[in-house]
C-alpha cells in the first residue's frame, strides 16, 4: 500500500533559502503551520549530502506520519533513506524505469509542462504514477530553466486532464499567499510552495497564511 497523498500544500525544499537555518527545521515550523507534504530538493547536493538532508527532514516530521517526504530525482537517495516517493522531471529518469526501482508502495510524481507532456504521462501504465506537477504556472526564480510559465487557464485544463486519466494534479511556480486561492480554483489538488515557506522569517506562520487562502476553495 502506498502511503496517504495529500499534497493541499506541498513543500518543497531549497536550501540556499533556507539559510542560515537547517532545512530540518524550516520543515517543522512549516509542517506544525499546516504544510501536507514535503519534496526534499537540493540541487547543489552531493547524493551523500542529498541523503543526509533527507534523513534529517524525515527526522523532522517523524511525528507525523501523515506527511509524506518525497525525494526530487534521486531515486537512490529515496531508497536508502526508506523515503515515502519520488519526484522526476522530464529529463530525469523515465517514470516507467523508476516505477520498477521503486516498487509498488512508494509514491511517484512526475514534471509536466505541457498539455503534450500530459498525454505522454497519461499514455504510461496504470499505477506509474501518483500525481503530475504542473510547472512552472508563473516564471519563478528557483526554477528559471522551466520557462515563461503555462498560466492559470492552461493549468485548469491540464488539471482537469489528469483528473479524468486518474492522476492527482499539483501546481508549481511563482505561487505565494496573495496567488494561491487563484491556482487552487483551476481545480488542482494542491500548490506546491517553495519561495513563499523557505525564504519567510517564519515559516509555520507563512504555511498558516497559504493554508488560510486555501481554505475558502476548498470549502465549496
Amino acid at each position: 500500500m502506498r502511503p496517504p497523498f495529500d499534497p493541499t500544500l506541498y513543500l518543497v525544499t531549497d536550501t540556499e533559502l533556507c539559510r542560515p537555518r537547517p532545512v530540518a527545521d524550516v520543515v517543522r515550523a512549516a509542517v506544525a503551520g499546516g504544510v501536507t507534504a514535503v519534496q526534499v530538493r537540493d540541487k547543489h547536493a552531493s547524493r551523500r549530502e542529498l541523503l543526509a538532508l533527507t534523513r534529517a527532514v524525515q527526522a523532522a516530521v517523524a511525528d507525523r506520519p501523515d506527511v509524506p517526504v518525497v525525494v526530487n530525482d534521486a531515486v537512490d537517495v529515496a531508497l536508502l533513506a526508506g523515503a515515502d516517493g519520488v519526484h522526476v522531471g522530464q529529463e530525469d529518469l523515465p517514470a516507467e524505469e523508476v516505477r520498477r526501482l521503486l516498487g509498488p508502495h512508494r509514491l511517484i510524481g512526475l514534471s509536466v509542462e505541457s498539455a503534450d507532456d500530459l498525454a505522454e504521462a497519461l499514455r504510461l501504465p496504470p499505477g506509474t504514477l501518483d500525481v503530475v506537477g504542473l510547472s512552472p504556472v508563473w516564471a519563478t526564480p528557483t526554477k528559471p530553466e522551466a520557462g515563461p510559465g503555462l498560466g492559470l487557464a492552461a493549468v485548469q485544463e491540464l488539471a482537469a486532464a489528469a483528473r479524468t486519466g486518474g492522476l492527482l494534479a499539483v501546481a508549481i511556480g511563482g505561487i505565494d499567499a496573495t496567488r494561491a486561492a487563484a491556482v487552487a480554483a483551476t481545480g488542482v489538488d494542491g500548490i506546491c510552495v517553495v519561495s513563499d515557506i523557505c525564504a519567510a522569517a517564519d515559516p509555520r506562520a507563512a504555511a498558516a497564511r497559504l493554508r488560510a487562502a486555501l481554505a475558502p476553495v476548498g470549502a465549496r
